[in-house]
């Protein structure tokens, strides 16, 4: 009998599709089951390709295709299927010699991501738990000109103008997702936990620079996609530091678009005119928290 393979099941996640190669020799007893009698998800998809000298077969699906499921953790996204073995008899056979088998497939894609004004990509661990994968989602954080038709060549700026800034995540082939900007906080140098520091949005969505009385910061509204946010802030400095060059530090996240904002999920401006808080898109209230100070961080 030839020796059953390590790893009989493998799945690569790209950033559009997972990819499923499956050895023949499924149980490692030198039988190889047929192809024919291996599908993928509940839509049973069947394999694309097929290598004889190998024993394998491959299996390729976008993330939400052949019935995949999409599970949301705090900070994941878990695109979920199967890979069936159903074996079916030979001839006109009544038995089978081989057992049916169901193997979990997961491809994970992490919800969360820093991103500073230079559009620093962020970088990613495996993870793995069943036959599980990870790829990156591509986030995002440019200066755009006053039009926001291109990114904007320069980073300097006077104090009285204001900074737009444009917030993306390449979304490829997953289910629509909408972004949203936790907190964004800037500083003197490049680490974001290093004091003096200013909170420009905090509270999972809040612009909190919007609420001082000389400001007009505030999320743009609305926004050109769902995978897109924009804002504009006033330019400032620190006071009684005179070096003219400030780091701002995003905190950006991702939820299905289908889902409807919330309290955890939201972008909020403050509105002078009604003196009230609100939301790019989803009910006043998920902006009440604002004010209050008392928002969900985690959830």
């Amino acid at each position: 009998q030839a020796a059953a393979p390590l790893h009989p099941v493998t799945v690569q996640c790209q950033e559009a599709q997972m990819v499923v190669t499956v050895h023949r020799d499924l149980f490692g007893t030198g039988r190889l089951v047929k192809a024919s009698d291996l599908t993928l998800g509940s839509a049973a998809c069947l394999p694309v390709a097929q290598s004889t000298a190998e024993s394998t077969v491959t299996f390729m699906a976008g993330l939400h295709e052949c019935g995949s499921t999409l599970q949301m953790t705090p900070d994941s996204l878990i695109y979920k299927t199967n890979l069936s073995y159903k074996p079916t008899p030979s001839g006109s056979l009544v038995i089978v010699r081989t057992n049916a088998a169901v193997v979990p497939i997961e491809c994970h894609y992490p919800r969360k991501s820093n991103v500073s004004s230079n559009a620093v990509r962020p970088t990613w661990a495996p993870f793995r738990s069943t036959l599980s994968a990870e790829e990156k989602l591509m986030f995002s954080l440019r200066l755009m000109n006053d039009d926001w038709s291109a990114e904007r060549l320069s980073n300097g700026f006077q104090l009285g103008e204001s900074l737009h800034l444009q917030a993306d995540v390449v979304s490829g082939n997953h289910v629509p997702l909408r972004l949203f900007v936790d907190d964004c906080v800037a500083t003197l140098n490049p680490d974001r936990n290093s004091f003096p520091q200013y909170a420009l949005i905090d509270l999972s969505g809040c612009l909190m620079d919007g609420r001082s009385d000389d400001t007009t910061s505030a999320f743009i509204s609305p926004r050109p996609r769902p995978e897109t946010l924009q804002f504009m802030l006033d330019a400032f400095k620190f006071a009684g530091d005179n070096r003219n060059l400030i780091y701002i530090t995003c905190h950006l996240k991702v939820s299905p678009a289908d889902q409807s904002p919330n309290p955890l999920n939201k972008a909020c401006s403050f509105n002078k005119a009604s003196s009230l808080w609100a939301p790019v898109e989803g009910t006043g209230d998920i902006c009440s928290c604002c004010e209050t100070g008392n928002c969900p961080l985690y959830g």
